[in-house]
């Protein structure tokens, strides 16, 4: 069941008005007794993308190239020295930036007024305080977030009031609009190479050999099987006195071929990139077994003399930049690079038996040293009487648990039957996403029975297994809320939770949706007596 009810909270909201709910709302977390173990000892998943990235890391690296960070945030003027006249058009693409203004708030008799409504008593003060922070905040002294903090001290009271008083007296915050600037998103890597080369340039030796495998953003009119607005770039550059155009290839191919690309095309673009010098831009190719096509992957260069002397910079620069999510594709198969890069916006809900497996456990549990034990002895005393003859009764455990005595038995009333019922010593399995209790022989004519048996995965939990559990963990709670006695029968299994057993929601969410099935019925036939004395 989920801890956490999204209808109910917002209609509550909707109600109550978000500050109230606001000011409850950590009481709907769960408490420090409820925690669970979220580490895990299992490794983690890896997203596919990320591990491309961290392999091209390292490719670069072993090639001798340094990584860089370079700049996210380009100033347009940048594109104009590096395209000249190309540069508008290039712009078209980038993403500009814009901010929001930092208001001018007066604070006239008026609005002092509607502040003493919403509660606040007002001294000259606390007024003389608020125009000093709303100036402040004008001038940039006092960071966005810290308003309300700010505001709050100033007029003496909690911040849920201060963002009241905010919300309520000063419509300026509210109608403010977003101004542009001339600071662009970096659309390509190339666009922060020249800012980081001319900062470098005369510091270190050559040839110079930088790499940056990260993010750039692009204005796609729309995102579609092969465009995203927001993807990586595997960008390197040579600085030195001797470079040719045709290191462009070797590099494509040394960065590649670790990843198992064999077969490469290059040719010269028929349109160079001003950034480029004429006739020095090249396209590269590898063959994409999944269309058997050709698919481009690279672009490299020599930079324009142009371009790299608006920045001052006095050698030649080639420079290598590929798509990651299109290498990505490729290696994996992928059509869409929506569904690779993000898969939890595209994927189906699909569970693997073993995957299903793990998420099949105990509802109660023991919690103490003495519960688990109490509930071993009472799993080693069933196996152990399994097949004894009814009426019978055994004594699974004499000891303490949480400072109390107490006295465990098994137990079958009934007459001409045995300890345990015909079920109690099932298994759990699971196959092709039924959950099924499978006998330790017998029933091979029930074809789902005989198919799990056979093919499925098996869990670790016996019903046995589950009732135990149960048991210690109910006579543990006998103990702690000061009971004497306690007695469980479980007559016959019809659902998990009648062997104290659970799924995960997403495996119920799975089987539900697949129209599974969940098939442990059996006999049990199992009691379970306790006596508790000081």
């Amino acid at each position: 069941m989920s801890p956490l009810s999204p209808k109910e909270i917002l209609g509550r909201v909707k109600e109550e008005g978000f500050e109230n709910v606001w000011r409850e709302s950590a009481r709907l977390l769960p408490r420090q007794a409820e925690r669970q173990k979220l580490v895990s000892d299992r490794r983690g998943v890896p997203h596919t993308l990320y591990e491309l990235i961290q392999k091209l890391r390292i490719s670069f690296l072993d090639l001798g190239f340094s990584e860089v960070s370079n700049p996210v945030i380009v100033d347009e003027s940048e594109i104009y020295r590096q395209y000249g006249p190309e540069a508008p058009i290039i712009l078209d693409r980038c993403y500009y930036l814009a901010t929001l203004p930092r208001p001018d708030v007066g604070l006239g008799r008026a609005k002092c007024e509607a502040i003493r409504k919403t509660g606040v008593k007002l001294t000259e003060a606390k007024v003389s305080t608020l125009k000093k922070v709303l100036r402040d905040y004008k001038k940039g002294d006092i960071d966005s977030d810290d308003l309300v903090e700010e505001v709050a001290e100033a007029l003496e009271v909690p911040d849920t009031v201060a963002m009241r008083v905010i919300s309520d007296v000063f419509p300026e915050f509210l109608s403010l609009r977003p101004e542009p600037t001339r600071q662009t998103l970096r659309s390509h890597m190339t666009s922060a190479w020249f800012i980081t080369l001319q900062a470098l340039q005369g510091k270190t030796e050559l040839p110079l050999r930088l790499f940056s495998v990260d993010i750039r953003f692009r204005r796609e009119q729309r995102e579609d099987q092969t465009h995203l607005r927001v993807h990586h770039a595997a960008s390197c550059v040579i600085m030195d006195q001797a470079v040719a155009v045709e290191d462009g290839e070797e590099i494509t191919k040394a960065l590649l071929k670790p990843l198992g690309f064999r077969d490469f095309r290059f040719m010269k673009k028929k349109v160079t990139s001003k950034y480029y010098a004429l006739g020095m831009e090249y396209e590269g190719f590898v063959f994409n077994p999944a269309s058997s096509e050709w698919t481009e992957v690279v672009d490299y260069g020599l930079y324009s003399p142009i371009a790299l002397a608006r920045y001052e910079l006095e050698y030649p620069v080639l420079n290598v930049g590929m798509g990651v999510e299109r290498l990505a594709m490729i290696l994996h198969g992928e059509a869409d690079v929506r569904k690779l890069v993000y898969p939890q916006f595209n994927m189906e809900l699909t569970l693997s038996d073993s995957e299903i497996a793990k998420m099949i456990w105990f509802e109660e549990e023991p919690q103490t040293k003495a519960g688990r034990e109490l509930e071993r002895a009472l799993l080693a005393q069933a196996l152990r009487n399994a097949d004894a003859p009814s009426p019978c009764e055994f004594l699974a455990y004499d000891g303490e648990l949480l400072g109390r005595k107490v006295k465990v038995y098994l137990y079958e009333k009934e007459s001409n039957s045995r300890l345990l019922g015909a079920a109690a010593q099932n298994r759990i399995y699971v196959h092709k996403g039924n959950i099924v209790g499978v006998p330790l022989e017998g029933l091979d004519e029930v074809l789902l029975v005989n198919q799990a048996r056979l093919r499925g995965v098996p869990t670790e939990i016996r019903y046995i297994d589950g009732i135990a559990c149960f048991a210690a963990a109910r006579v543990e709670n006998a103990v702690r809320t000061g009971q004497k006695s306690l007695d469980i029968w479980v007559r016959q299994a019809r659902r998990l939770r009648d062997v104290n057993v659970k799924i995960g929601e997403v495996a119920r969410r799975f089987i539900t949706s697949k129209k599974k099935k969940i098939e442990i019925s059996g006999p049990l036939f199992i009691g379970v007596r306790a006596e508790i004395s000081e």
